[in-house]
């Protein structure tokens, strides 16, 4: 886990990433803006935007799990043709007996991660989830999956899981929720940029470099 000194230089943009650890798009966005926040020096904030947040709430979508699993594998299935590493394994997933988990458990799991490292901590854990989820198709809607997740990163796990369950992981996850409705946002993954709040979704890392760079205050307006 990484941490920035208290004497660091400010970053001369900041970028508000709203991402779901279940969604495949984000997966594909986030090593793009990993690596053209360090090549531009911005700083990258984290922010939970759950999709859906109970089986109950799946079903209100899709009309009931099969479907759910059905219908977002398709969107995996799209995900997959644009990344840049074949990192994503649908019929992995497809084969798994249980229902295609909603977010939410990982967004706290994520919380938890931010109230112990920041948002460098919560970017590592939503990686990780996201590579369980999305690589390794495993149930990220199982807090133990979680913890394992946690520890592998290096967290203390009772301590992990006291945080993951806890009023402020909860209290921030809704935070997240009331600033992205303020924002009118209303998919995922989006990146709110500058000032002035360009909006960002998932595009190549040449097109989102360019776009950063020109969202940099030039040193009349720093």
């Amino acid at each position: 886990m990484t941490s920035v000194p208290d004497h660091a230089p400010a970053a001369p943009l900041t970028v508000d990433f709203f991402h779901d650890v279940v969604c495949g798009w984000c997966y594909v966005m986030s090593p793009r803006l990993r690596q053209v926040a360090a090549e531009l020096g911005i700083a990258v904030r984290q922010r939970s935007f759950v999709l859906q947040e109970s089986p109950e709430q799946m079903c209100q979508v899709f009309g009931s799990m099969p479907r759910a699993k059905q219908v977002i594998l398709g969107h995996w299935e799209a995900c997959a043709r644009h990344e840049d590493q074949s990192r994503i394994d649908v019929e992995g997933m497809r084969a798994e007996p249980f229902d295609y988990p909603s977010g939410m458990a990982g967004a706290l799991a994520c919380q938890a991660a931010h109230l112990l490292a920041g948002d460098a901590g919560h970017w590592d854990m939503f990686d990780a989830i996201q590579q369980a989820h999305l690589s390794e198709h495993r149930n990220v809607g199982d807090g133990a999956v979680l913890l394992d997740i946690a520890a592998g990163l290096g967290h203390d796990r009772d301590e992990f899981a006291a945080l993951m369950q806890g009023e402020e992981a909860l209290q921030r996850v809704q935070a997240d929720r009331a600033a992205a409705a303020r924002l009118a946002i209303d998919s995922i993954p989006t990146l709110i940029a500058g000032p002035h709040r360009a909006r960002l979704r998932t595009m190549s890392t040449a097109d989102l470099r360019d776009r950063l760079q020109a969202l940099i205050p030039g040193p009349a307006e720093a």
